[in-house]
Formats: C-alpha cells, structure tokens, sequence
C-alpha cells in the first residue's frame, strides 16, 4: 500500500514563524542502511529548495531502524511545494519498500523566534 502524505495544518491567524515538522517512522528488518542511504540521496535537492530553512535526517542511536527528520519551512506554502515536487513523489512511492508502517508526524508551531544555524 503506497504511503500518504498527511494534509497540511494550518497556520494559526496572524501566525508568522516557520512552519517545522518531525516525522518519525521504522524501517523494516534489514533495510536501514538501504533506506538511510536513500533519504539521504534527496537532502541536497531538498535544501536547495528556496523555502527551506532546515532539513535534517536522523537515526537513533540505539534502534537503529528508527528514523527522524526535522524540518524548518519558511511557511507552509514553501513545504506544500516541497511535497510536490518530483523528487518527493518519487521518494513517497520508494519508502513503500524500506518503512514499516505509516510515519509518525507532529507538525510544530515555534514558540521562540527563528535563528538561523551558528556558522
């Protein structure tokens, strides 16, 4: 069953921060290092990508099939573009292969002012 992408919350009214997701998900047995590779092959794309502030792929140190993006959207229009892009859709139909059940995803308001990365 191909995966789905989530719809889009909202920002509140008069919200002007970023718009910043978490999504989580599991690999299957054996496809981590596979599947990692293969996040990791959009990374360059996705932070070219004029609305992205921050784009981050993790792997849990102990349960090493459990993986975590972080992302920083300039707005949620930005991050709508984001998801359709070619290389995304492409992505989506992959991970149908490499991930164990849907992904977890929060979708976050920053409370503090964004501040770009230290050098």
């Amino acid at each position: 069953m191909p995966i789905v992408l989530p719809p889009l919350p909202p920002p509140r009214p008069g919200e002007t921060g970023p718009y910043c997701v978490i999504a989580k998900h599991r690999a299957l047995p054996g496809m981590a290092d596979e599947y990692e590779r293969r996040m990791l092959a959009d990374v360059p794309a996705t932070r070219s990508e004029p609305g992205a502030l921050q784009f981050h792929v993790h792997r849990d140190r102990r349960d090493r099939n459990l993986f975590v993006i972080y992302e920083i959207w300039k707005d949620v229009e930005a991050l709508r573009r984001h998801f359709e892009t070619s290389y995304v859709k492409r992505f989506v139909a992959d991970s149908v292969k490499y991930i164990d059940g849907d992904m977890d995803v929060q979708w976050l308001e920053m409370s503090s002012e964004y501040a770009a990365g230290r050098p």
